[in-house]
């Protein structure tokens, strides 16, 4: 199961599922792009199988719906990437209740209620892969994106206590945290940052290239690569971790 599928990040790494040969179920808010998608898919790989559900990732009840028929195409789901849109950008003093309500439902929720409906399943199993589609912000805050930093944080504590909980029962959980990859949400926050500086997307493009050790944006591509191996069988040993794929860009050490 991958959620939020149908363009950026999430579209890279159902691909690359599709391409190890993975049975993949996708969704999105969006039919229209989520079938574009599930076309691409299909294509992608001769046999490919995917399936795709039009979700509202805010919403329970289209998640227990989901995972309904992802069981029912497919079996009981053993790869799970949790994924959003990012909450709402602004600085603190510019945030209402009702933002941060937003970012809740949307970037914390709906990865709980996900892990919920999957985790029992594989258990059973004695098997199962759990991935948390986060942000580099969850190690290195940015005041424009006070909502998702301080909530992706939280992630990657509950990706440890997942990840101690569930080691016993052959269930791996980590996090991935991109940097800066030309995605509709990085163009959008790259526009909000350019505008609060007072210069265009373009210039300000350039100096955040800058500020990357690699010097360029990463592609979609390297990073469904890396988010697949997380998925993998041969990645057992390696749970509770929050990994970055920024091209070097958090400076931190922890």
């Amino acid at each position: 199961m991958v959620a939020a599928a149908s363009k950026g990040l999430g579209r890279a790494v159902a691909r690359a599922l599709v391409r190890e040969g993975a049975r993949v179920s996708i969704a999105a808010r969006g039919a229209d792009g989520l079938a574009s998608t599930e076309r691409e898919l299909v294509a992608e790989a001769a046999g490919a199988e995917v399936l795709a559900v039009p979700v509202d990732v805010t919403r329970a009840d289209d998640l227990v719906r989901w995972h309904a028929a992802t069981v029912e195409r497919f079996g009981d789901p053993l790869l799970l990437l949790t994924n959003t849109g990012g909450p709402p950008a602004g600085r603190f003093h510019e945030l209402d209740e009702a933002a941060w309500r937003t970012g809740i439902d949307g970037t914390l929720m709906n990865v709980v209620r996900l892990s919920r409906l999957v985790v029992p399943a594989m258990r059973r199993a004695r098997y199962g892969r759990i991935l948390h589609l986060t942000s580099f912000v969850a190690k290195q805050p940015l005041a424009l994106l006070t909502i998702s930093s301080t909530l992706r944080a939280g992630l990657s504590a509950l990706t440890k206590a997942m990840a101690t909980e569930l080691a016993a029962d052959g269930i791996t959980v980590n996090a991935i945290l991109p940097g800066h990859f030309l995605t509709d949400r990085q163009i959008q926050v790259n526009e909000l940052r350019a505008r609060a500086a007072g210069t265009t997307r373009a210039a300000w493009e350039e100096e955040l290239v800058s500020s990357i050790p690699a010097r360029r944006f990463g592609t979609p591509e390297e990073f469904g690569d890396v988010a697949a191996f997380l998925l993998s069988e041969p990645a057992a040993y390696l749970t509770g971790a929050s990994i970055q794929v920024d091209g070097g860009l958090v400076s931190g050490t922890f």
